[in-house]
């Protein structure tokens, strides 16, 4: 999986987008995130409409972006896990996770980093908590994510209102803590998983409120499949508890 080279210092904060099809919308959200100055890392999953081409052409014209080339659409869980274990070897000390969609604002980016600084666990980026919203999903789409969460509320025992959220910060001692090698799920439900052990080991989960924003260019990505699977995660971690 290549790599592209690192030619400043890391920054405290890495911001890392995930990204399969996202030529519509990648380079505005990295310019977001790059306006606070954070370091971005790519990881593509080999996306046929040029998005890796976009995230080279971004990396060329500033050091402070990266981009990991992978074979093959692998998924989001082991998008993450790859692109942490580049950064807690590059001494990044907060890691953040954000879609490159354009649904999470930049300008909600640095409360959440704030909020995990503060806490030394994890911080979450919230649309269920108070001063959180959600801008342009129809009503099945709100109810099955709230279904979804209040599911993963009642079989795993979690106060977490918004456990599925994909925008998010680790400080770099949970993720030592954590274990990734051992972290079983690889689609949308490495989310549940990830609050789930970080509550086992003891460490602090926040809930910081953002306002999120239905993508308006390109499809979502989460199939019934994956909420399935997330659904069965759910269980297995209750099982497994």
């Amino acid at each position: 999986m290549p790599l592209t080279d690192r030619t400043t210092a890391p920054t405290e904060v890495l911001v890392v987008l995930p990204t399969y099809n996202e030529s519509q919308n990648l380079e505005k959200v990295v310019v977001g995130v790059r306006h606070f100055g954070h370091d971005v890392l790519v990881v593509d999953d080999a996306s046929p409409d040029g998005t890796g081409e976009i995230a080279d052409r971004l990396a060329a014209a500033d050091p402070g972006v990266r981009v990991l080339h992978r074979p093959r659409k692998l998924g989001l869980g082991t998008a993450y896990e790859d692109a942490f274990r580049i950064g807690l070897a590059d001494g990044s000390a907060l890691f953040v996770e954000m879609d490159a969609d354009g649904s999470h604002l930049a300008t909600d980016l640095e409360s959440i980093v704030d909020a995990a600084r503060g806490c030394g666990g994890l911080a979450i980026g919230s649309r269920y908590i108070r001063g959180g919203e959600i801008i342009g999903w129809p009503p099945h789409r709100w109810l099955l994510s709230w279904a979804a969460n209040l599911y993963c509320r009642v079989l795993l025992g979690l106060p977490t209102h918004d456990c599925t959220s994909g925008y998010r910060c680790y400080t770099r001692e949970l993720l030592l803590q954590i274990r990734l090698d051992e972290v079983m799920s690889q689609g949308y439900s490495f989310q549940i998983e990830m609050v789930h052990r970080t509550r086992r080991l003891g460490y602090p989960v926040v809930e910081v409120p953002i306002r999120f924003e239905d993508r308006v260019a390109g499809a979502s990505k989460v199939s019934r499949g994956e909420v399935r699977r997330a659904l069965w995660t759910v269980l297995r971690l209750r099982l497994n508890r």
